[in-house]
């Protein structure tokens, strides 16, 4: 087992052995929150842009475009929070590898909008060449330290990723009504690395310190769905005077960002992860949670712009760029893990409802984000009574 050195003190050079899943108090560290910080950089470029096919009444697109973008960010996020997990050494080799990959989410971050507006993918694949390159070298770092099937699953990963890395490089060169189908087709084939690379040897990613990473990006997205949402509003009263129409989005906005963060940490994931029967399914599956936070806040936007008529939508329309990602949010973390906490018919039904009432809110008109926060706040109160009230004697 490699534990990492002290705070000030790293070492120039240390052995990338595996890190033991049963390490007491495993946490994330400094590095790991710089690199989130600078990830949600490619977050807040893909909900910009999705703010602005949402507000000229562009649906179907925007939506497209944004989970082409935010699936290559949420991967690129991925695959350096697993490998940490189970590599993390911190040693000076290390951290120029991790800061490599920051510069190609960057980099990708800088191509998003040609991605998600031209289909133009040249300064995105670029970003991802640079982040290949550091986290192919990092997977051959741990074969050479590994021995056995642990050496055999970090030489798949490396070869996985070279193979995927040569399919997006070869994207740039295929006519741009194929590029969108060939995008599917290496998502899938990036998905399955862990599945081939894990399938007789699982990497030794540590349970607690998993779940308290895909929370802190958790975190990071929602603030930063608040910090765009603040904006706008800021905006918008600089520009108008709609007070009356801007603070129930606001105030609505407030209570669907809070009960988000409430919900998700409710329950104690990190207890049902051990193995990757349960952990790959979870894993995967943040993307929705992910991606639904960040589009609240481009869906508040949206909600800001048509109330001061900048956004040439129908109100209905507005109201569901709030409301449906709300939903999809309360319903994914309720599938994802909370319904397996969760104990009687009356507790295990609350998110779904709850979900349904928040898309019924849609129909309220310009009250529509006031009513979905306050379901959204009721949701809460409606757990934690439920979660605290006695158990009726055996």
């Amino acid at each position: 087992m490699t534990s990492t050195p002290a705070a000030g003190h790293t070492r120039p050079l240390r052995h990338m052995t595996p890190r033991s899943r049963d390490e007491a108090n495993r946490a994330a560290t400094p590095l790991e929150l710089f690199f989130d910080l600078c990830f949600v950089v490619a977050v807040a470029q893909a909900g910009l842009q999705l703010v602005h096919a949402l507000a000229e009444g562009h649906p179907g697109t925007g939506v497209v475009g944004y989970l082409y973008v935010f699936f290559g960010a949420w991967w690129a996020w991925m695959n350096f929070t697993w490998f940490a997990s189970a590599y993390d050494c911190d040693d000076v080799p290390y951290r120029i590898a991790t800061f490599v990959q920051i510069s190609g989410v960057l980099v990708y971050a800088a191509g998003v909008p040609r991605a998600f507006n031209d289909n133009d993918w040249t300064i995105a694949v670029i970003g991802y060449l640079i982040m290949r390159v550091a986290l192919t070298t990092q997977w051959l770092r741990a074969a050479f330290a590994e021995t056995g099937p642990g050496r055999r699953t970090a030489l798949e990963y490396a070869a996985g990723l070279v193979i995927c890395q040569a399919g997006w490089v070869g994207l740039l060169f295929v006519p741009d009504g194929a590029k969108r189908w060939l995008f599917l087709v290496l998502a899938a084939a990036e998905l399955l690395i862990p599945l081939v690379a894990e399938r007789n040897q699982q990497t030794p990613w540590h349970a607690h310190h998993i779940v308290e990473r895909y929370g802190l990006f958790t975190l990071i997205v929602l603030g930063e769905t608040m910090a765009a949402s603040t904006v706008a509003v800021q905006s918008a009263l600089d520009e108008n005077e709609a007070l009356g129409e801007l603070l129930p989005i606001a105030a609505g906005g407030l209570l669907i960002v809070f009960a988000a963060w409430w919900i998700y940490f409710a329950v104690p994931a990190h207890e049902r992860l051990i193995s990757n029967r349960q952990a790959i399914p979870w894993g995967y599956g943040h993307i929705l949670i992910f991606g639904s936070a960040a589009a609240i806040g481009a869906g508040i936007e949206v909600a800001v712009e048509h109330a001061v008529g900048e956004a040439h939508i129908s109100a209905f329309a507005a109201n569901a760029s709030v409301t449906v990602p709300a939903a999809l949010f309360l319903l994914t973390v309720w599938l994802l893990h909370a319904r397996h906490f969760k104990r009687g018919r009356a507790q295990q039904l609350t998110l779904p409802v709850s979900a349904l009432a928040i898309l019924a809110c849609t129909f309220a008109g310009g009250w529509a984000v006031l009513a979905a926060g306050l379901v959204a706040a009721a949701t809460v109160a409606v757990g934690v009574t439920l979660a605290n009230r006695p158990t009726a004697p055996a």
